[in-house]
């Protein structure tokens, strides 16, 4: 790769002017766009020049006084529009309500104690509490409510020690995935004085007795280098409780393969360290065992190569229990004697036509919960593998986790589904689950329809969509519609319980959510049929969702809007330059929009599982093909554009958007707004607290509903 200095491009992707955008006014709400430096740098990759004119908008806004000028005029413009949006207020006020309920994490136990979150109506972040006894009487833990003025200091990760008296628990600063890592003393609520810096991506593990914790965390970043370095050098280490980090011992690094990421958990019943290694996004991983009570922490291979998925249910002695897609593209489970010379996997479950998608053991029963055309379903069976039925669920929905181990007597799932929030449920392994904790809800969850369609993609594959809107609302009259797509990473869009979509549906609009090839609803070949050089079957799946809503009556012309966050952020900036003319308005949120460099920054490395490498020709041209700001086109009209991002998303950089956006606004795009939202002392999207969140959501939904014509009552 060189660089040139050459304007006009064989590509058609010349530099442009940063006069151009003071041009571009919208009939009905004038903009003028603040003006975007452009630089000369064109790179030859493979026998295309490629211009990029915005590459300074990639430096960091907190070390870059042009790139925060340029942040700071942005917002302005975008503010000054969104001032005037009517019904903004009121979608803020319907969202104050909606999220007016108790948002209920799932039971962790520990030494009879249970542990879990709850962020209540007016909450900006989840508190952590505990139970002395399943019906003990409940007192909180920790509250981050005082951890920073405006609230966008967040409680991540946590786990209780295997006796429930002393918690490691992760302080998640303006959405960053860097993590600060404390210890808690259950009985008094004192904080010890460990502190842990630098933790990302990490499990939590307590050792036998307290003795200390596993975690995983990357070397210190260079001064200034935090929110855009790659990572890499991932290890495993054993923090012992009172000592300093700087004595932490390493337990498991590959430095001749920095580019792996290592994880630690612990059986339940502390004999053995499994660690869990990966080299990107895809569920490839290699297991490495340590023995507990060995007189050194000295590792042994149980799986090599970076082949199939292995997730650890749990272990008891020297049998674990794992659920793998060895042989099984749609997973199955399986358990192994460590203790042979030549460990095999004994299959106790077999592959089904619904999806594995984890599974649980509470005591001396297996649960497993499974996906059947994007909805839950939870079957049992013995530790043999022998079926012993299924548990009731209450309709269309998803069960978001499972809690349980094989020392305990009882177990814990979540089930949630787009017209109810999380309800908790126990099972004890002999009665049908009962409800241990349920929001009250500041709706009514029966005036609300959930169902579920299937359309045709462009190839003739089969793809199911939900539907969510009031009941008695009659679709074939059309209504204003909010199609939501992801499509990636193995990743399964399942029913849940957002509140601004709710607000949404409660203005009268429909909300619709399409299972996108890409990800993981099918299984192995689900996912493979929607990445690498079959990425564009991912964007015909949502251009044929609505072609459908439109074909069907449910959506009018120009009254269809479109989502997606992260990879959907990609996904909404790609479907807009390929048919610019089906959708009316869109919001593309912390996207990947510059396909031939995200691997250059933070966690990007890992996403060429699914995306490939920009430095490997196939690949290249397949990701030129479908770049959102490569294949902006001058003079095509685009429908109303909404870009949101954060300063400190370390996950997706700032950088894509920034990028993304300038071009447009430059281009000759047509009269239609495009604007950027750019949110301060914020992340990717977890730890964002709810003030901000209905902010955000209120302006967004505001500017979409006025594209498309949803009225917002007064």
């Amino acid at each position: 790769m060189r660089f040139l200095t050459i304007l006009t491009l064989a590509t058609g992707l010349a530099a442009t002017s940063p006069a151009l955008a003071d041009h571009h006014e919208n009939k009905d709400n004038p903009l003028t766009y603040p003006e975007t430096r452009t630089v000369d740098v064109v790179e030859e990759q493979f026998g295309e020049y490629i211009s990029d004119p915005y590459r300074w908008l990639e430096n960091d806004v907190r070390e870059d006084s042009e790139v925060a000028e340029w942040v700071k005029a942005q917002n302005a413009v975008t503010d000054a529009y969104l001032e005037k949006l009517e019904g903004r207020e009121v979608l803020a006020q319907s969202m104050e309500q909606l999220f007016d309920y108790d948002d209920l994490g799932i039971p962790v136990e520990a030494g009879g104690k249970y542990f879990y979150e709850r962020k209540s109506g007016g909450q900006n972040q989840a508190v952590l509490y505990v139970r002395d006894g399943i019906d003990g009487e409940e007192r909180m833990l920790i509250d981050p409510a005082g951890w920073s003025e405006d609230g966008a200091t967040a409680l991540a990760e946590w786990k209780p020690s295997g006796d429930g008296s002393l918690l490691v628990y992760a302080i998640q600063d303006g959405g960053s995935d860097w993590r600060t890592l404390k210890i808690l003393d259950v009985t008094t609520g004192e904080v010890r004085p460990d502190t842990i810096e630098w933790a990302k991506f990490t499990d939590l593990a307590w050792m036998p007795n307290n003795v200390g914790i596993l975690y995983s965390r990357f070397p210190e970043p260079d001064e200034g280098a935090a929110f855009q370095s790659l990572n890499a050098n991932h290890a495993v280490y054993l923090h012992l409780i009172g000592a300093d980090q700087a004595k932490d011992t390493k337990v498991y690094a590959t430095p001749d393969q920095p580019e792996l990421n290592h994880t630690a958990e612990l059986t339940s019943d502390k004999e053995w360290v499994v660690i869990t290694s990966s080299s990107g996004t895809d569920e490839r991983y290699e297991i490495t065992l340590v023995k507990v009570d060995a007189p050194k922490l000295e590792t042994r291979k149980l799986v090599r190569g970076f082949d199939n998925d292995w997730q650890l249910i749990d272990g008891v002695g020297d049998t674990l229990y794992f659920v793998t897609n060895k042989d099984a593209p749609r997973l199955r489970v399986v358990k192994t004697d460590i203790g042979a010379d030549q460990p095999e996997f004994t299959e106790l479950v077999p592959e089904d036509e619904a999806v594995i998608r984890g599974a649980m053991i509470v005591g001396k029963t297996l649960v497993v919960s499974y996906l059947a055309d994007a909805n839950s379903q939870l079957s049992l069976f013995d530790l043999d593998g022998k079926a012993q039925g299924t548990l009731d669920l209450p309709g269309l929905g998803q069960v978001q986790s499972l809690s349980g181990s094989m020392k305990s007597d009882s177990g814990f799932f979540a089930f949630a589904s787009f017209n109810r929030p999380t309800t908790i449920f126990r099972y004890d392994g002999k009665s049908p689950p009962m409800i241990w904790a349920k929001p009250s809800l500041p709706f009514d969850p029966e005036a609300v329809a959930v169902t579920q369609r299937f359309y045709k993609s462009k190839d003739g594959t089969r793809i199911p969509m939900f539907l969510v809107h009031m009941k008695g609302q009659d679709l074939s009259q059309g209504a204003p519609t909010l199609l939501y797509g992801y499509g990636g990473f193995n990743i399964s869009v399942l029913p849940q319980y957002k509140p601004a979509w709710m607000a949404w549906i409660k203005a009268g609009g429909v909300f619709a959510s399409a299972n996108l090839r890409g990800g993981g609803e099918y299984g192995k070949e689900w996912h493979d049929g929607g990445r690498l050089q079959n990425k564009q079957n991912v964007f015909d799946d949502f251009i044929a969702a609505g072609e459908y809503l439109i074909s069907e009556g449910i959506t009018p012309e120009h009254g269809l809007a479109i989502e997606g966050r992260s990879n959907g952020g990609l996904l909404v900036g790609a479907v807009t330059n390929q048919r610019p003319d089906l959708f009316t308005a869109g919001h593309a949120a912390v996207g990947v929009m510059d396909m031939l460099r995200f691997d250059r920054f933070t966690a990007g490395r890992y996403w060429v599982d699914d995306y490939g490498y920009p430095n490997k020709e196939e690949d290249f041209q397949t990701l030129l093909a479908y770049s959102p700001y490569h294949n902006l086109t001058d003079g095509i009209d685009y429908p109303a554009l909404i870009v949101s991002t954060a300063d400190t998303d370390d996950r997706v950089v700032p950088g894509h958007s920034f990028k993304y956006t300038a071009r447009l606004q430059a281009l000759n795009t047509g009269d239609e707004p495009h604007l950027i939202r750019i949110e301060t002392r914020a992340g990717h999207g977890s730890g964002k607290p709810t003030d901000k969140l209905i902010e955000e959501y209120s302006d967004i939904y505001a500017f979409l509903a006025h594209a498309i014509g949803l009225e917002l009552a007064k």
